[in-house]
């Protein structure tokens, strides 16, 4: 088995990104398999070394991707995380010297492919998977948009889903009124306000729903604006009648309390504002967890819901969102019916599925590597 790299921002840090490097790199590595985090930091969050952790790149060190990637060449293959915002440089612009200067192949996972990107993205990513092995996307929708919208080479392209727990074994602990949740980290265009006047929509239904709003402020958030976005939706609960019945969790729930947090819901809600989100982990989480989902008409959703476990509705239309829910929790047969709807081939797996597919693409580009390029990195 190749021993393995992961370039990526990391535990301590909380975010999308560290949760999904830090259980892929788990998976990987389960059977004793050698690997290491080189961990993306920004300079000011936790700088302390994890497990598993050997080294790390802060965006306030000059040219650091030349050190990091003397550290990713020490492994067989490299995987990078790839964001706009999580490298040093413009858009994340250093992640490509970075690239340009392994030694070994890379498999680049990208969690964002934007439909109108700046030019400077644009080319920034083009160039990116040029230089790449091989290039990661976790949805049918994403290798479109990459190979429609940006000038690519088709066969490096794979569509491995996004890895999920696997909390459907979890016991569901029903609460004795409807329990509706959104989970992640929150900030403008989470659209957590829609669901708010959603929730003020359905105080007729006989026991009355309560909502669970679980997770930090996103960092950035906080960094910039401080907790007014969470200060605004106290308000407007308030305003809307609804703060007694809306429970605010500002934590970052670990696998097993996230696990049995979202097997008490009866409705999991991602009313977020993007249209370009082609990636959702709490997306793929819900549905594996089979928690009926309704979600706002973003990529991800609209690929895995349409026809699926779940209920998709326009953005920023709490009247719809409500509808949907009141069907969800009163139309007779509907929750079974939504959990007997199979999603596409793959569409949710277990990480060690997940994994497994990063685990073969990984022997397929070592086995191909040139006899000289070999003996000369030995």
């Amino acid at each position: 088995m190749p021993s393995y790299g992961f370039l990526s921002t990391h535990p301590p840090t909380r975010c999308g990104l560290a949760t999904f490097n830090s259980a892929l790199a788990a998976e990987l590595t389960a059977d004793g398999t050698r690997g290491g985090v080189v961990r993306v930091t920004d300079g000011r969050d936790d700088q302390r070394a994890g497990p598993g952790v050997v080294h790390t790149w802060s965006a306030r060190t000059p040219a650091g991707w030349r050190a990091a990637a003397a550290v990713l060449n020490t492994f067989d293959v490299a995987v990078v995380q790839h964001e706009y915002g999580i490298y040093p440089g413009a858009d994340g612009e250093d992640v490509l010297p970075l690239l340009r200067r392994l030694t070994v192949p890379s498999i680049v996972v990208l969690h964002t492919v934007l439909r109108q990107p700046s030019a400077r993205q644009r080319s920034l990513l083009q160039q990116i998977v040029a230089v790449a092995g091989a290039v990661v996307t976790m949805t049918d929708t994403a290798r479109d948009r990459l190979l429609v919208g940006y000038t690519v080479p088709t066969g490096k392209v794979t569509v491995i889903p996004h890895g999920a727990a696997e909390h459907a074994g979890v016991p569901a602990d029903r609460r004795s009124r409807p329990h509706l949740l959104t989970w992640g980290l929150l900030g403008p265009g989470k659209g957590i306000e829609w669901s708010l006047r959603a929730l003020a929509r359905v105080q007729d239904l006989d026991p009355t729903p309560t909502y669970t709003v679980a997770g930090r402020t996103h960092p950035k958030v906080v960094e910039q604006q401080g907790e007014a976005y969470r200060a605004g939706l106290h308000r407007l609960g308030a305003q809307l009648g609804v703060a007694h019945a809306v429970d605010y969790q500002d934590v970052y729930h670990d696998e097993a309390a996230l696990g049995q947090l979202i097997r008490s819901a009866d409705v999991v809600l991602l009313p977020y504002d993007s249209c370009e989100q082609v990636t959702s982990g709490v997306l793929v989480e819900a549905v594996a967890a089979g928690v009926p989902v309704v979600a706002t008409a973003f990529p991800h959703a609209v690929e895995l819901l349409t026809g699926g476990p779940g209920l998709v509705v326009p953005h920023k239309d709490p009247a719809a969102l409500a509808m949907a829910i009141r069907r969800i929790l009163t139309e007779p047969g509907l929750t079974v019916r939504l959990g007997r709807r199979t999603p596409p081939p793959a569409a949710h797996l277990p990480w060690p599925a997940a994994a497994a597919r990063y685990g073969d693409l990984a022997e397929r580009l070592v086995a191909a590597r040139p006899a000289t390029v070999s003996a000369v990195s030995a």
